[in-house]
């Protein structure tokens, strides 16, 4: 949301989220920006968010603003600092320096919206070893308005640089997080992109509008049938009669090691959307 807007910044202090992001770029106009920076940083050092994270989202540093938004988002000391128009892991770099003096917690986190990143990706995820790189986020408006892809529908130009981004951030153990869907309205079309972004493996999805927000969170939430099926393979794993055995017949259907993994990591999940 924009960090200019004083009344969704405070709004945002009760809604069901894990992330507020404070935008000082797209949704804040040239003029406005100086203020805006000044907001956010009040916004981060004054009332908590609660449980939610706060992220600072900054100019690129190649903008008149860049520097001053790095800076002072630096001295806040927000969950996290989310950069724009990322072309490479010199990027991160870069940006990583300018963040040497805030204090470990916050992270650094990166938009993929350039042909430049999708090509180096792995590159730029694998800067996360030598920086406090946390999180990808994908940038599919940005995408599309340099390509000239087209939106809408199940996105089918951009699942090459969906799927390498998911890639290159589990290979690094990276969040990786969904674009935002544009039309407010169109809460079925919402859906249907959160559904595709969940099955390529997002974590979650960006949002521009508290509309969303449920139908995210229901989509990105083990189901019932599906925390119900993983409770009981834990529980088939760790009966005393299977200890060492590598594949299980589960309700009629395998389950190996690795399910058991994923068995607890739904059960989590749940847990955590207060669904269990």
């Amino acid at each position: 949301m924009p960090a200019s807007n004083a009344r969704a910044v405070e709004k945002a202090r009760s809604l069901p989220c894990d992330v507020i992001i404070l935008d000082l770029e797209d949704a804040v106009l040239p003029e406005a920006k100086p203020m805006a920076r000044a907001a956010a940083v009040t916004a981060v050092r004054s009332h908590p968010f609660g449980e939610r994270e706060v992220v600072i989202r900054v100019n690129g540093l190649s903008t008149p603003w860049g520097e001053a938004d790095l800076a002072a988002a630096a001295d806040a000391a927000p969950d996290g600092v989310l950069v724009p128009k990322i072309d490479g892991p010199r990027d991160i770099e870069a940006a990583n320096r300018r963040l040497a003096g805030a204090p470990a917690h916050t992270r650094l986190w990166a938009m993929v919206e350039t042909s430049a990143a999708v090509l180096a990706i792995g590159a730029i995820a694998s800067a996360a070893a030598q920086s406090r790189l946390a999180a990808l986020v994908m940038g599919i408006n940005d995408l599309a308005k340099e390509t000239g892809a087209r939106q809408g529908g199940e996105q089918a130009p951009f699942w090459a640089a969906m799927s390498l981004t998911v890639m290159a951030g589990r290979a690094n153990r990276l969040v990786v997080l969904d674009g935002v869907y544009n039309d407010i309205e169109d809460l079925a079309g919402l859906e249907l992109a959160c559904r595709q972004a969940a099955d390529f493996g997002f974590d979650g999805k960006t949002l521009i509008h508290p509309s969303h927000l449920d139908v995210c969170n229901r989509v990105f939430s083990p189901s019932a049938e599906e925390v119900a099926w993983a409770r009981a393979v834990i529980a088939a794993f760790e009966h005393p009669a299977n200890t060492g055995k590598g594949a299980l017949r589960v309700d009629g259907r395998l389950a190996e090691r690795l399910h058991l993994e994923m068995a607890r990591r739904a059960v989590a999940l749940a847990c955590a959307a207060g669904r269990s």
